[in-house]
C-alpha cells in the first residue's frame, strides 16, 4: 500500500489518552496531526500551553504550536478524528461529528455496544467493518470504536483459542495498572502499597464486550458468541500493563500443550499484515516460569504485542494462563490507530484522502 497523507484531528487532545495519540502519531507514515480540540478552557491556546504534557519526551514540534480548537466539526481541518474524549461527553459529540460527515475512530465507551458500530480489533474481527455501511448518520461520517482496555488484551488471547477449539466459559481476574484510571487517577494514599478490588463498570464490560467482538456477522447484525465470562477487576500499584489471570473451560478435551501450540502459531487475518502499527508477533508465548511481568514485557511490539505465559492444565476448568497487555497502547490509543489503518487500507477513508498537509501554522 502506498503512503497516504490523511489529516488527523484529536478530540480530547490535552488529556492522557489524547497525549498518547499525539506521541504515537509523531512519525506515522500515513497520518499527520493537523487539528487538536479540547474544552473551552483550552480553546485558543497553543497546544504546548494548554496541555499538562505527561511524557518524558518533548511534545512533537508540529503539534506543540497548533492552536487548540473547540470540539466542533466546523472548527477542525482534518479528514477524520480520533476521539480521546471522556465518556461523560463523548457520546453526543461523536455522533455530531459523524452526522457532519466526519469519520470518528473512538476510544470512548459510549457507542461500543451500539448494534451498528464495530467494536474492533483488526487481528480479531476485521469483517465487522461491514457494519459501517448500515449506520446512516451521514454519507461519509461513521463511528468505529475499540474495546475497553481490559477486554482488548483478553480477547487477543482468546481469539486464537476460539478459532481452534469450542470455548465454553472464561473466568478471569484482572490486575489493572494505575494508568488505566487516567490522570491524575487514583489518589496516592489509595494506590501505594495497596490493591483496590473494585473498578467501576469494568466487570460489566468484560462480561458483555467479548461476546460482541467474538460474535459472527450475519447480514447486518452480529450474533453474539456463545461464551460465558466471569471477571473480577482490581487496581494494582503498577504504572502500565493489565495482567489477566485466566482459566478457560472448553467443550471437548483440550490441554495446556494444545493451547500453547495454538497461541504460538496463530496468524492474524489476511489484509492486516501491511498495517504500520500491527505487531509481529500478535501474541508472544513466554516459557519462563515468572513471565509475563509488566516491568519486563509490557513494551513488546511497541506496546502492541500481547504476552502470554504460565500456560497450565487447570483442575477447576481446563487450562489456565497469565496474559499481559499494554493498557494505554494496545488497549487505547495504539489500538485505535491500528483501527484507523485498517479503515484506510480497506477504503473506508478513501474519499477523505488528502494531499500531503502543509506545515501547521503556529498560534
Amino acid at each position: 500500500m502506498d503512503e497516504h497523507a490523511y489529516r488527523v484531528g484529536i478530540l480530547g487532545a490535552t488529556g492522557a489518552v489524547g497525549q498518547t495519540f499525539i506521541r504515537l502519531l509523531a512519525d506515522h507514515p500515513w497520518f499527520s496531526v493537523t487539528s487538536v480540540a479540547a474544552s473551552q478552557r483550552s480553546a485558543g491556546k497553543p497546544y504546548r500551553e494548554a496541555a499538562n504534557w505527561l511524557s518524558g519526551a518533548p511534545i512533537p514540534a508540529p503539534v506543540a504550536s497548533l492552536e487548540v480548537q473547540p470540539t466542533e466539526p466546523s472548527a477542525l481541518d482534518c479528514d477524520f478524528v480520533f476521539s480521546a474524549l471522556d465518556s461523560s461527553v463523548a457520546g453526543g459529540i461523536e455522533q455530531t461529528f459523524a452526522e457532519a460527515g466526519v469519520p470518528v475512530v473512538s476510544n470512548a465507551k459510549n457507542h461500543r455496544m451500539h448494534e451498528r458500530v464495530p467494536l474492533l480489533i483488526p487481528e480479531v474481527n476485521p469483517e465487522h467493518l461491514a457494519l459501517i455501511d448500515t449506520q446512516g448518520w451521514s454519507a461519509d461520517g461513521f463511528i468505529v470504536t475499540n474495546p475497553n482496555c481490559s477486554t482488548t488484551g483478553l480477547i487477543c488471547g482468546l481469539r486464537p483459542l476460539m478459532d481452534a477449539f469450542d470455548v465454553e466459559a472464561v473466568q478471569v481476574t484482572m490486575l489493572q495498572a494505575l494508568s488505566g484510571a487516567g490522570y491524575p487517577g487514583v489518589p496516592s494514599l489509595d494506590a501505594v502499597g495497596n490493591v483496590i478490588p473494585h473498578i467501576g463498570g469494568e466487570e460489566d464490560k468484560l462480561a458483555t464486550e467479548p461476546r460482541k467482538i467474538l460474535g459472527t456477522l450475519e447480514g447486518e447484525d452480529i450474533a453474539p458468541a456463545d461464551l460465558t465470562l466471569s471477571a473480577q477487576c482490581t487496581r494494582v500499584p503498577v504504572r502500565n500493563g493489565h495482567l489477566a489471570c485466566a482459566s478457560v473451560r472448553f467443550r471437548g478435551d483440550v490441554d495446556a500443550e494444545a493451547v500453547g501450540d495454538v497461541l504460538r502459531t496463530y496468524e492474524a487475518p489476511a489484509g492486516t499484515e501491511t498495517l504500520p502499527s500491527r505487531p509481529d508477533p500478535f501474541v508472544q508465548v513466554l516459557d519462563t516460569p515468572d513471565a509475563p511481568q509488566p516491568q519486563r514485557h509490557v513494551k513488546a511490539g511497541g506496546g502492541m504485542t500481547v504476552s502470554v505465559g504460565r500456560i497450565q492444565d487447570c483442575p477447576v476448568n481446563d487450562v489456565k494462563f497469565v496474559l499481559l497487555s499494554h493498557n494505554t497502547v494496545r488497549g487505547a490509543a495504539g489500538g485505535a490507530i491500528l483501527n484507523a489503518e485498517l479503515l484506510a487500507s480497506e477504503g473506508y477513508l478513501a474519499e477523505a484522502q488528502a494531499e500531503p498537509p502543509t506545515e501547521p501554522t503556529g498560534a
